[in-house]
C-alpha cells in the first residue's frame, strides 16, 4: 500500500525509479492474498490450493518470505471471515516447506501482534493475530518437532486467556488441543509452563479441562503422588473436592447458556468418575444434589444433557441406577412444566440422546432398560413420552419383544409402585383415573410399534400384538386354556368401558396398519406389483384375525364375548365364514380378493355394532351368489345375456350403506371392491352413485344420511357431548355471534311470548288500567307469589323453546357435515369408475351430473367441505375424464342423442355468467365432439376425418359461440376456448375461419378484434388447415385477411400488438409460398404508423413492427448518439438561473432594506427597475403571496432569506443580530 507513495515522491524529487521487481509485475501471485481474505470459504480454499502449488512451482525465496509476511500480517485482519483463510494459508505452507523454522514464524506472529505495542483499538485484532498464528502453528503438524515452539505457543496462550471478553475459552480449547498433539515433550518442555494451570485446576472450567486432558493423555507423568503435590488429593473426584467441582459445573453450565450444548468439562468428570470408580459420589453429591439446588435453568439443563450423553458409558446397573433417580424426576417436570406455549424444550435433544444409544448399543438388555426407564416417568399414570416414538426402530428384535412384553405386562397388572410417578397429587383415590391413563398410552404404544414400518418385527410379534388387542377388546377370561395364550393371565384391575372403547378403536386402526404393510421377506421385483395386506405365505393379515375370532368363539368355557351374539347374529357370521371359504377355493383373483376383504372386514364390524351391520351382512351374501350364479350361467352359454346382473345395483347399495361408516378402512376396501366390479356396473347402479351426489336430491340425501349416522349411536353420542360442551364454551365466552342469534330467535317468538306473558298477567290482576295506573301495588302476599310462580313457569318454557331451537339447528348443521362428508366418499366411486371404465358408454352419462355438481359448488358456500368437493370433483370431471386418451369409440348408435347433448351445453354456456364454471361446459363439449369422431384410421392420418360429426350442425353452434364472444362486452367465453378448438379440431377451425376475420374490425371492442387476430393467426400456423386449404382456398384466406388489415385504419394500441403479430405471420408466409397476393396496400396502411403511434427504443411493439417491415425492404432507422451541447444548455438556462449567479451576500443586503417598512405593496418596489425580469421577477412576486399572516398581511421578503441562507452557508454576526430583531418585531406586532 505504501509503493505508490513512494513512487510519487520519487518522481516529484527527479531521482531515478527503483526498478520493478517480481512481486510488482506478478498479478496473479498477489491475487491469491485477495481471495484469501473474501467471504466465500469455497474461494479461500481453492486460493489456499492454488498459492501453495504456485510457491512449489515458482521455488523463489522472495516470494516465499513475502507470503509469510502478508500471511502473518492478515491474521489480524479486520474481518473476521478473512482470520481463518491466512490462518489455514499459514498452516498450509508451512506443512508443505519443511525447512521453515516454526520458531522463526513464531516470532513473526510475537513482533507483528505484540498486544503491547499496538493501538488500544487495533488491540483486539492482535489479540485474534496471536491467536490464529498458534492455530496455524498447530495446523502445520509441526509442533512436535520443535520443543521450544510448543513451549512458546502455550506460554502466548497462557497469556491470551486473560482477554475472555473478546476470546472467550478459545486459547484454553487451543491449548487441550496441542496436549492432545504432543506426547512426547509434555513432561520435558510443558509441565513446567502448565504447573500454574493445572494446580489451580479448580478455579475455572477451562483450566479443570486442561488438566482432565491431561490426566487422559499423560497418565503415566501425572501419578496419584504427582497430582496430590499439585492438588493436595490423589484423585480428582472425592468428597472434598465435590464443593469445588459443583462450582465448577455451574461455572461451566452458565457459559454455555447461548449455545445450548453440553460443557465438555461436565462429560470429561463423568468419564474420570468411572475411571476413578466414584460415579456413584459423582453422580449423588455432584449432581444430583449440588447442580439442582439452583433455580431451574442451565444447572439443570446441563444435568438432563449429561444424563443423555451418559447412557452408552454406564454399565446395566449403573443405566437402572441414574434412569429410576432425581434426576429423571426433575427431567419429567421439565417435560410437563415445558408444554406451555413460548418454553424451552429440551426433550427433542433427549430424543436424540436416545435415538443415538439404541443406533450404536447391540446389548439388548441394555436397550431393553432404556426403554422401561423412560416409559417409566409418568405424571398421575402417563407417561410424559409420547406414545409414538421414533427411537423404537432401532430396537434390537430380542429388546423389542421383551419390551412388547412388558407393556403387556403393565396392561393387565399395572404396578404403579414401579413408576416413577412425579406428581404431588397423586393419591390413592385417583388409582382408576391413573390406571386408564397408563392402560390407553400402553395401547398407542403397541399399536405405534406395528404401524412404523421402520421397526425390525417378525411376523409373529405382529399377530401377537394384535391378538392381544382384539382379545381384550371384545373378549374376557373363564378359565385358562393352553390354545388361547391371552388366557393365561387375567387384568389384577377390570377392564372398565373406557378402556375397552380405546383397545376397540386401537384394534381397527391397527387393521389399517395391516392392509398395508407389505410381507416382512419382502422379494418382489423392481417392475413387479407389491402386495400389500398379506403375510409372507400370502395369507391376508385380516383373514387370520378372523381364524382368531372363530378360534374364541368356539371355546365358551374359556373366554367369553363382552357383548354376547345372539343366534341371529352368530348364524350371519358363520355363513360369512362360508362364503369366504368357498371363493377362496375358486381361486385367487383380483376380484375375488377385494369380494374376501370386504366379508372379512364387514364380519369384523360385526363385533363392534352387530345389529345395524346384520342386513347388510345378509344383502352382501346374497349379492355375491347372485354374481357367482350369473359367472356360471354366462359360461354355459355361448351369446352373454343382454341385460347386466342385478346384484350389480345390491353391491352398489351396500357400498353405500358402508361408505356411511366412519372408518379409513372401509372406504378403502369399498374402492377395492368396486374397482373390481366396475365392468359389470349398469345405468341404474351408477344411477344411484349419482342421486347421493346429486345437489338437487339433498334432502332425501340427508335423511338417508342421519339414518345412516343412527347405526353408530355410540359415536354419534359422543360426537354430539363434545359438541355441545364447545357450544357451552362459545357461550361463556359471550360471542357476539351467539347473542346476534338469541335476538333474532327471541324476536320471532316475541309476539307469542308477549300474549302469553299478558295472559298471566290478566288471571292474576295484575295488568295497569287506565283507572288505576298502579293496581300491581294493591295485590298482597299470596298472590304476588302466585305470580311469581307462574312468570316463573312461562319463562322456563320460553328458555327451553329456545334451546330446543339452537338444538335444532345444531343438529342440522351436523346432519350436513355429515351429507358432505358422505359426498366426498362416494366420489371415490366416482374416480374410481372414471379410471376403470373410460371406455364405457355409461361414462356419457357423467357429463351432466358433474357439471351441476360444479355449477352448484360454484355459487355454494365457502366452507372448507364444500370447497374440497368442488375442487375434486372439478379435477375428475376435467383432468380424469375430458383429457383422458380412452374414451367411448362406440357412439355411432347415440349420434342424435350426443348431439342434443351438445347443442345442450353449448347453449348452457352462452346463458353463464361466471367464466370460469363455462370453462367446464366447452371443455365437456369438445369431449363429446371427440366422441363423436372417434379415432381416424390407423393406417391414414386425415386432418379432414370427422367420423360420425355433423360437421355443419356442429360448426353451426360454435359459430353462434364465437359471434356472441365477439359481439358480447361481458361474455362467459374466452379466447383461450377457440383456441383448444381450433387446435383440436382442423375442420371446425376452417369452417368458423370466416367468422373470425370478419371481427378483426366488427368486433364489440378492441379487445375482442386482437383476439380474433390472436384466433385468426392460431388457425392460419396450423399444418393441418394449411393441408385442407390448400391451393386457390389459403391464397383467398391470405387476401381476405389482407384486406381487413387494410380496412382498419384506425389502429387501437390496445389491438396494435395482436394486429402486427398476425401481418408479420401473413407477410413471411406470402414471401415464403410466393403467393399471388398484393401486400402494397398493407404496405401503405403500415407505413405511416409512426406517425400516428409513439415508439420507444424498443418494445414488443416496435419490435414486431420493423420486423413486419424489414420484410417489405424498410430497415428500422438507427439513432445516432449525440452528446449534449453544454454550452447551449447554459445559454437557455442563464435567464432562468439568474439569482443564482449573484453573491449570495449581495441578495442578502438587498433584502434586509426593507426590514423596518411595513408588509405591503412597497415590498415591491425597494428592488431596482430592471433588476429582474420575466419568470424570476413573477417568483419573486408570489413568495408573499404564499406566506400571509393571520391577519392577511404578506410577510417582509426578509423574512424568508434567513431559512435559504442557512442552507448555503452560516450566517455573520451582523446577520444573527438582525434577524434577532426582525423576530422581536414580528412578536410585537403579532
Amino acid at each position: 500500500q505504501k509503493n505508490p507513495q513512494h513512487q510519487e515522491v520519487s518522481m516529484d524529487m527527479d531521482l531515478p525509479l527503483r526498478p520493478a521487481g517480481v512481486l510488482q509485475q506478478n498479478r496473479v501471485f498477489l491475487d491469491f492474498f485477495w481471495d484469501l481474505a473474501k467471504p466465500d470459504q469455497e474461494v479461500r480454499l481453492k486460493a489456499v490450493e492454488n498459492l501453495i502449488q504456485y510457491l512449489k512451482t515458482e521455488n523463489k525465496a522472495d516470494e516465499l518470505d513475502y507470503t509469510f509476511k502478508r500471511l502473518v500480517d492478515g491474521l489480524s485482519h479486520t474481518r473476521e471471515t478473512a482470520r481463518p483463510g491466512f490462518s489455514l494459508a499459514l498452516g498450509q505452507v508451512l506443512s508443505a516447506f519443511k525447512d521453515v523454522s516454526l520458531q522463526s514464524i513464531l516470532n513473526r506472529i510475537k513482533e507483528k501482534h505484540n498486544i503491547q505495542a499496538v493501538k488500544k483499538k487495533l488491540a483486539r485484532n492482535a489479540m485474534f493475530g496471536n491467536l490464529f498464528g498458534v492455530l496455524a502453528l498447530h495446523q502445520s503438524g509441526r509442533l512436535a518437532e520443535e520443543p521450544q515452539v510448543v513451549l512458546g505457543c502455550v506460554t502466548l496462550l497462557q497469556s491470551l486467556t486473560q482477554h475472555k471478553q473478546h476470546l472467550k475459552d478459545l486459547p484454553s480449547k487451543t491449548m487441550v488441543d496441542i496436549l492432545t498433539e504432543v506426547t512426547e515433550v509434555f513432561e520435558e518442555v510443558l509441565l513446567g509452563a502448565l504447573q500454574t494451570d493445572l494446580a489451580s485446576a479448580f478455579n475455572t472450567p477451562e483450566q479443570l479441562q486442561l488438566l482432565l486432558v491431561a490426566l487422559q493423555r499423560f497418565p503415566q507423568t501425572l501419578k496419584p503422588k504427582k497430582l496430590k503435590k499439585l492438588l493436595g488429593s490423589s484423585t480428582i473426584i472425592n468428597a472434598d473436592n465435590i464443593p469445588k467441582l459443583i462450582e465448577v459445573l455451574k461455572m461451566a453450565a452458565h457459559s454455555v447458556k447461548k449455545e445450548l450444548t453440553l460443557p465438555a468439562v461436565a462429560l470429561d468428570l463423568l468419564k474420570l468418575s468411572l475411571k476413578e470408580d466414584s460415579f456413584q459420589l459423582f453422580w449423588n453429591k455432584a449432581i444430583t444434589e449440588g447442580m439442582f439446588r439452583e433455580p431451574f435453568g442451565v444447572t439443570h439443563y446441563l444435568s438432563f444433557r449429561l444424563l443423555g450423553s451418559a447412557l452408552p458409558l454406564l454399565s446395566l446397573s449403573q443405566l437402572k441406577t441414574v434412569l429410576s433417580g432425581e434426576v429423571m424426576m426433575h427431567y419429567g417436570e421439565h417435560v410437563l412444566a415445558s408444554q406451555k406455549p413460548g418454553r424451552f424444550k429440551l426433550a427433542p435433544e433427549m430424543d436424540t440422546y436416545v435415538l443415538d444409544f439404541l443406533q450404536a448399543c447391540q446389548d439388548s438388555d441394555k436397550q431393553l432398560a432404556v426403554m422401561v426407564g423412560f416409559s417409566s416417568l409418568t405424571h398421575l399414570g402417563l407417561p410424559v413420552v409420547l406414545p409414538v416414538w421414533k427411537v423404537v426402530q432401532h430396537l434390537q428384535p430380542a429388546a423389542l419383544q421383551s419390551y412388547v412384553e412388558w407393556l403387556k405386562g403393565m396392561f393387565l397388572q399395572p404396578r404403579m409402585e414401579e413408576l416413577l410417578d412425579f406428581s404431588t397429587l397423586y393419591t390413592p383415590a385417583s388409582l382408576d383415573s391413573a390406571v386408564f391413563h397408563l392402560r390407553r398410552w400402553i395401547v398407542s404404544r403397541l399399536a405405534s410399534i406395528i404401524d412404523n414400518s421402520q421397526v425390525k418385527k417378525q411376523e409373529d410379534l405382529i399377530m401377537d400384538v394384535a391378538r392381544f388387542v382384539f382379545f381384550h377388546a371384545f373378549f374376557g377370561t373363564q378359565k385358562a386354556s393352553s390354545d388361547i395364550a391371552e388366557t393365561s393371565s387375567k387384568p389384577s384391575i377390570p377392564l372398565d368401558e373406557k378402556t375397552r372403547g380405546v383397545l376397540v378403536s386401537s384394534f381397527f386402526g391397527l387393521l389399517m396398519s395391516l392392509h398395508h404393510m407389505p410381507p416382512s421377506d419382502d422379494g418382489t421385483a423392481v417392475n413387479q406389483r407389491r402386495v400389500l395386506g398379506v403375510t409372507a405365505d400370502g395369507t391376508m393379515w385380516i383373514y387370520r384375525l378372523v381364524q382368531y375370532a372363530q378360534l374364541l368363539l368356539n371355546h365358551p368355557k374359556h373366554v367369553h364375548r363382552v357383548h354376547p351374539f345372539s343366534p341371529e347374529q352368530r348364524q350371519a357370521w358363520d355363513s360369512m365364514l362360508e362364503s369366504v371359504e368357498n371363493l377362496r377355493k375358486k381361486g385367487t383373483t383380483a376380484e375375488s380378493g377385494a369380494f374376501q376383504q370386504l366379508f372379512l372386514l364387514v364380519g369384523m364390524h360385526l363385533f363392534k355394532a352387530p345389529d345395524e351391520l346384520l342386513d347388510i351382512m345378509k344383502d352382501l351374501q346374497n349379492c355375491v351368489d347372485k354374481a357367482q350364479e350369473k359367472k356360471t350361467k354366462k359360461k354355459k352359454k355361448k351369446e352373454g345375456e343382454t341385460d347386466e346382473p342385478e346384484w350389480v345395483e345390491v353391491m352398489v347399495d351396500i357400498l353405500l350403506s358402508l361408505l356411511s361408516q366412519q372408518n379409513r378402512l372401509i372406504r378403502q376396501v369399498c374402492k377395492t371392491v368396486f374397482a373390481s366390479i366396475c365392468p359389470h356396473v349398469t345405468a341404474a347402479a351408477l344411477t344411484a352413485i349419482l342421486d347421493v351426489l346429486d345437489p338437487d336430491k339433498e334432502d332425501e340425501e340427508d335423511s338417508a344420511v342421519v339414518v345412516t349416522d343412527d347405526a353408530d349411536k355410540t359415536q354419534k353420542r359422543k360426537l354430539e357431548e363434545d359438541e355441545d360442551e364447545e357450544m357451552e364454551d362459545d357461550s361463556e365466552a359471550g360471542s357476539d355471534e351467539d347473542s346476534d342469534g338469541d335476538e333474532a330467535v327471541e324476536e320471532e317468538v316475541d309476539q307469542s311470548f308477549r300474549l302469553e306473558l299478558m295472559k298471566v298477567l290478566q288471571q292474576q290482576n295484575a295488568l295497569a288500567t287506565e283507572e288505576d295506573a298502579s293496581s300491581d301495588e294493591d295485590l298482597d302476599d299470596d298472590a304476588m307469589m302466585k305470580l311469581d310462580q307462574s312468570l316463573s313457569t312461562l319463562f322456563s318454557e320460553q328458555k327451553k323453546k329456545i334451546q330446543a331451537k339452537k338444538d335444532e339447528k345444531t343438529k342440522l348443521q351436523k346432519e350436513k357435515t355429515l351429507v358432505r362428508d358422505f359426498r366426498m366418499k362416494v366420489l371415490d366411486l366416482v374416480e374410481v369408475f372414471v379410471a376403470r371404465q373410460a371406455g364405457s358408454p355409461l361414462i356419457i352419462g357423467l357429463v351432466e351430473p358433474l357439471l351441476n355438481m360444479i355449477d352448484r359448488g360454484m355459487s355454494s358456500g365457502s366452507e372448507q367441505q364444500e370447497q374440497d368437493f368442488l375442487r375434486r370433483a372439478a379435477d375428475i370431471f376435467r383432468n380424469q375424464l375430458c383429457r383422458s386418451k380412452v374414451y367411448c369409440r362406440t357412439a355411432a348408435d347415440r349420434q342424435g342423442e350426443l348431439h342434443d347433448l351438445l347443442d345442450k351445453l353449448m347453449s348452457k354456456s352462452l346463458k353463464l355468467s361466471d367464466s370460469s364454471v363455462c370453462l367446464y361446459y366447452f371443455s365437456a363439449s369438445l369431449y363429446l365432439v371427440k366422441v363423436l369422431r372417434g379415432a381416424p384410421p390407423a393406417e391414414t392420418k386425415e386432418p379432414r376425418f370427422m367420423g360420425n360429426v355433423d360437421v355443419d350442425r356442429v360448426s353451426s353452434l360454435f359459430r353462434d359461440a364465437l359471434v356472441s364472444f365477439m359481439s358480447r362486452r361481458k361474455s362467459p367465453l374466452t379466447s383461450q376456448m377457440f383456441t383448444d378448438l381450433f387446435c383440436r379440431f382442423p375442420v371446425l377451425c376452417v369452417n368458423l375461419l370466416d367468422t373470425a376475420v370478419q371481427h378483426i374490425t366488427s368486433g364489440v371492442r378492441e379487445h375482442q378484434q386482437g383476439q380474433a387476430c390472436v384466433l385468426v393467426l392460431r388457425a392460419m400456423q396450423s399444418r393441418d388447415v394449411q393441408q385442407i386449404l390448400s391451393g386457390a382456398k389459403w391464397t383467398k384466406l391470405c387476401e381476405q385477411v389482407t384486406l381487413e388489415q387494410v380496412s382498419d385504419s384506425k389502429v387501437a394500441k390496445e389491438k396494435l400488438v395482436r394486429t402486427l403479430e398476425l401481418c408479420q405471420f401473413l407477410v413471411k408466409h406470402v414471401h415464403w409460398k410466393k403467393l399471388s397476393v398484393d401486400l402494397e396496400p398493407l404496405r401503405n396502411v403500415l407505413q405511416p404508423l409512426t406517425n400516428v403511434v409513439t415508439f420507444k427504443k424498443t418494445g414488443t411493439l416496435e419490435d414486431t413492427y420493423w420486423a413486419v417491415m424489414k420484410h417489405f425492404g424498410v430497415i428500422k432507422p438507427k439513432t445516432e448518439k449525440t452528446k449534449p451541447d453544454k454550452d447551449a444548455e447554459l445559454q437557455e438556462e442563464a435567464p432562468n438561473k439568474k439569482k443564482g449567479f449573484l453573491p449570495e451576500t449581495k441578495k442578502r443586503k438587498k433584502r434586509n432594506k426593507p426590514v423596518l417598512e411595513p408588509a405591503g405593496d412597497k415590498s415591491s418596489s425597494t428592488n431596482k427597475p430592471g433588476e429582474e425580469t420575466g419568470q424570476a421577477k413573477k417568483k419573486r412576486n408570489k413568495k408573499p403571496k404564499r406566506k400571509r399572516a393571520a391577519d392577511g398581511a404578506a410577510a417582509p421578503p426578509s423574512q424568508s432569506s434567513p431559512a435559504k441562507r442557512s442552507k448555503t452557508q452560516t450566517d455573520s454576526k451582523a446577520d444573527k443580530k438582525q434577524k434577532k430583531k426582525l423576530k422581536q418585531k414580528k412578536g410585537g406586532g403579532q
